[in-house]
């Protein structure tokens, strides 16, 4: 490889992997987004689906299930990926993989990331996300219902 084919590598801009969680409960058919009290990573994401940054070492479902519990106090089952893409957001870029989780128990409290926490019809998730849902994850959402 040149030394310009490494520049180049070197520079490429690495994108940010995450890991969210669209949280289900079943008997209320309410899914779970969370106010992010500072600015993410991306600049005027406030509402959001819980999760957050993955490295390649950690096993997905599992880092996921643990940063809910820490972060809102909620337990959670994986049901799954159920969607993927790339995309970029205020010059990041994104890689970000969506897990369908059924909840299990416990009481939502608010960590130091948020500022508040909703239950809300899959329906309503526009209303909240300043960013375009991907129209194949928003039809997904809608199914849930």
């Amino acid at each position: 490889m040149s030394m310009t084919n490494t520049d180049q590598v070197l520079k490429k801009e690495v994108p940010i992997n995450l890991a969210l969680a669209i949280v289900f409960n079943t008997e209320k058919k309410k899914i779970l987004v969370v106010k992010r009290k500072k600015e993410a990573q991306i600049s005027g994401l406030t509402w959001c689906f819980p999760g957050g940054k993955i490295d390649y070492e950690d096993d997905l479902e599992n880092k996921l299930k643990s940063k809910i519990k820490e972060k809102l106090g909620l337990r959670v089952e994986s049901l799954g990926s159920i969607f993927a893409e790339t995309h970029a957001r205020n010059g990041r870029k994104l890689f970000s993989v969506y897990f369908l989780c059924e909840f299990i128990d416990g009481k939502e409290k608010i960590s130091e990331d948020f500022e508040d926490i909703k239950w809300i019809s899959p329906r309503e998730v526009g209303k909240y996300f300043q960013f375009e849902i991907h129209p194949v994850l928003k039809e997904y959402l809608k199914d849930l219902e």
